[in-house]
């Protein structure tokens, strides 16, 4: 049945930025599609964990600073420790600092670069040997509409998910002949945390919506089916693609 394609029972999945957002999200569909989870952040959300156990599901918070590259280089291994495995990877944590190109600080370049995409590099790289030795797996990148756009005030940020498309697509190409899918899902504007700036500017908020087919912004539950989608054997055949859950946004 084309519905059993979509389960990941008996899958350990571990999502960076998993306690709140998209990441929260994700996680979410892939609990209730059966998977274990190993939430990744610095702060941990007691009551989403509650949530996920009486799902029936195993599940634990990683408590880590991304951005500090000692911290990220045990996440893969100690999670698997706890966990036994992992089969999915969520590379999700993220930064972004909004500044005048002109002003932008140094410090806050290198904390978006370690986060957004040294961290991803070196979670990919973890996971993924753990994964060709099983010769299978699911790495799941998180692009940006910016990705392919310049943005305004956000070099940094914009930077960095450009790089996770090229990324992406280079794991891709060394990695799906032994059978493990890289990925990435470009998220358009949507209400979490991290474009809260934005949401509270009403000239820009509105703005936003205008410019965006759909008319409204996005909640982080419609981006669940696309993360549950590469996250499973649905997607075996699928590598090395950047898909836009955006309204439309790039089709404009």
């Amino acid at each position: 049945m084309i519905l059993d394609k979509f389960r990941l029972d008996g899958l350990v999945a571990i999502v960076t930025g998993g306690t709140q957002g998209l990441g929260k999200a994700m996680a979410k569909a892939f609990a209730e599609a059966g998977a274990d989870v190993a939430l990744v952040s610095r702060k941990s959300n007691q009551e989403f964990l509650d949530e996920l156990k009486a799902l029936g599901r195993r599940c634990m918070h990683y408590p880590a600073d991304l951005t500090d590259r000692s911290v990220t280089r045990r996440v893969v291994p100690e999670i698997v420790a706890e966990m036994g495995r992992v089969d999915i990877l969520v590379n999700n944590a993220g930064y972004i600092s909004r500044t005048e190109v002109a002003e932008f600080p140094e410090s806050e370049w290198d904390k978006t670069i370690e986060l957004n995409l040294s961290a991803t590099f070196l979670l990919s790289q973890a996971a993924g040997k753990l994964m060709l030795e099983r010769g299978r797996g699911k790495i799941i990148n998180t692009a940006s509409i910016l990705s392919f756009q310049g943005g305004l005030y956000v070099p940094a940020y914009v930077s960095t998910k450009h790089a996770i498309v090229g990324l992406t697509r280079s794991l891709s190409n060394a990695w799906a002949p032994h059978g493990i899918n890289v990925n990435a899902i470009a998220p358009g504007f949507y209400e979490t945390d991290l474009t809260s700036a934005v949401k509270n500017d009403p000239q820009r908020a509105a703005g936003i919506v205008a410019r965006t087919p759909a008319g409204r912004w996005g909640n982080p539950e419609e981006l669940a089916g696309a993360a549950l989608f590469l996250a499973s054997p649905a997607s075996d055949f699928v590598h090395g693609v950047v898909l836009p859950v955006d309204g439309g946004w790039l089709a404009w």
